[in-house]
């Protein structure tokens, strides 16, 4: 039979990224960049592969398109790190690879997976050695804590020390990807910015050994090539809506994308990998939504009852903010829903704090580990602000009056909270589900509306690859001197994003980055890859 292959996804539709470009002229190439090995992309996982490059003795030269250091997250979730050790917290590797797989849709690389589970704690601590005395770290406390739609506790905030001032950023993303570039720079590795990668180049043999990109600066092309390997570490299809269409119709649904910055990640590492020959995930890729962060949408949603554009319930609210904005995407009337709440919210939060958690709900200054609930926190005092405002937060002293101010129909509002009131005094949610030590009366005026609505941030899925990051054709054979790392590289999500675990895909990008160095070591040495 056969092998599937990718390289004619769609021969009916014909999609224009399908066709490559015509090769870029020799005489419209100013210079050839040599190094043992070039790498497109300078994000986290780009970065992650470039320091561990340098420090195994690589020379290295990364090119990116933005014109600046960027990382946006703040979040990386790993397994089993020193700060987790130091804190006693501890994760079961084989529930977490069953729950993966289970929300996955069973289309994730177990071999991936488990390369991630077993290595990312190692690949979070060779970050901190990087970082040096000046840089510690502490979980995340605010992680899910329902029983079904449950997290871990191996979010990791990664933070400059009072007093230390090696570093520009403080904490987060930020610090993270500057701690990296250091490595490289210190160590003799080049980055050049901005700068974009087009086309990939092979030799006689069919090895990937170099790339062309152009220059925003001067215009020019150049070639840059790798001895080593050509590492593809370009971020996303997030900013090509015809490749979303192709792979992640659903991600057409937001209006707002949360990605940043915007347009930024246009697939072009992926169509380079599948003009190589690249075998793909199938479609139907997973992506990442969080809540909308903008004026016109509050960043809250809590556990509350949760009404439509119509004003009716519609899901169960005890989740993650993953499962929330896809259930919102599937209603009618827009891409957003409100919660709904009276004046005693802020007490019922609070009694309820240690069971909930997660995206949207956690404050955000309740974060480090150890931290405690305290109505004094500022959450009050942020919704007030949000309904002076009055463009995602409104109160009224009746559910006709708020209805009015959501523009939604009153009687439907009426007929939700009456509804929602009823399964509160009976102490069992028989309509979705939802835990009864959660359920709340909307009783007490003034009553209260957030309107909230899903964000696209990512979309997961890429060029299959091994555990050394080699990039696999249609017959899962590697294409030569062809590696993927990051959000470029597939394999290892699918269906949706796992909020098991916050910051995953950042843990996965620093794992990546010591998997792909070793790859190449074992591929320049004619070593089997492991």
């Amino acid at each position: 039979m056969e092998p599937r292959s990718y390289c004619n996804l769609s021969p009916k539709r014909g999609w224009s990224w399908e066709t490559p470009p015509a090769p870029v002229p020799e005489g419209q190439i100013a210079e050839t960049v040599e190094a043992d090995v070039v790498i497109m992309g300078g994000g986290i996982s780009g970065l992650a592969a470039g320091a561990r490059c340098v420090q195994r003795g690589l020379s290295v030269v990364i090119v990116d398109r933005f014109r600046a250091l960027l990382g946006r997250a703040g979040h990386v979730g790993v397994l089993d790190s020193a700060v987790m050790r130091r804190l006693g917290v501890t994760i079961d590797k084989k529930r977490f690879a069953r729950d993966w797989m289970m929300i996955s849709g069973s289309r994730a690389s177990e071999e991936l997976l488990w390369l991630y589970l077993n290595r990312s704690g190692e690949a979070f601590d060779w970050l901190m050695a990087q970082g040096g005395e000046a840089v510690d770290a502490t979980l995340y406390t605010g992680y899910y804590k329902g029983p079904v739609f449950n997290e871990y506790p191996g979010t990791h905030i990664v933070f400059q020390k009072p007093g230390y001032d090696k570093y520009k950023n403080k904490m987060g993303g930020m610090l993270v990807v500057e701690i990296l570039e250091r490595t490289i720079l210190e160590g003799g590795g080049k980055i050049v910015r901005p700068v974009r990668a087009e086309q990939l180049e092979k030799d006689e043999n069919g090895r990937v050994v170099s790339f062309i990109a152009k220059s925003e600066a001067d215009g020019k092309y150049r070639r840059y090539a790798g001895k080593k390997g050509v590492i593809i570490a370009t971020g996303d299809i997030e900013g090509d809506p015809e490749m979303l269409a192709a792979f992640c119709p659903l991600a057409l649904k937001p209006t707002i994308a949360r990605y940043w910055p915007k347009g930024n990640n246009t697939g072009d590492g992926h169509k380079m990998a599948y003009w190589a020959g690249a075998a793909f995930d199938d479609p139907g890729w997973a992506l990442s939504l969080h809540g909308r962060k903008d004026d016109d949408a509050s960043y809250f949603s809590f556990y509350f009852l949760f009404v439509n554009a119509r004003g009716r319930r519609f899901m169960n609210e005890d989740t993650w903010t993953q499962a929330k904005s896809i259930r919102v995407l599937s209603q009618p009337g827009g891409d957003y829903a409100f919660t709904v709440m009276d004046a005693k919210w802020l007490e019922d939060f609070g009694a309820r704090f240690e069971i909930t958690g997660g995206q949207a709900v956690t404050p955000l200054n309740i974060a480090n580990w150890g931290d405690k609930w305290s109505p004094d926190c500022g959450l009050g005092e942020t919704i007030e602000q949000m309904v002076r405002k009055g463009k995602c937060a409104w109160k009224a002293d009746t559910l006709e009056e708020l209805a009015e101010k959501m523009g939604v129909p009153a009687e439907n509002l009426k007929a939700a909270v009456a509804r929602y009131n009823a399964l509160y005094e009976m102490g069992d949610d028989v309509d979705f589900g939802k835990r009864s030590e959660l359920l709340t009366s909307i009783v007490k005026p003034p009553f209260y509306a957030l309107k909230w609505g899903p964000a696209l941030l990512d979309v997961f899925g890429g060029a299959l690859t091994d555990t050394s990051m080699r990039v696999l054709d249609p017959d899962h054979e590697p294409i030569p001197g062809l590696y993927a790392v990051g959000n470029a590289a597939g394999g290892f999500y699918g269906v949706d994003y796992p909020l098991l675990l916050n910051g995953n895909s950042f843990g996965r990008a620093l794992t990546w980055g010591l998997a792909v160095t070793e790859g190449i070591e074992a591929d320049s040495a004619g070593l089997p890859a492991k």
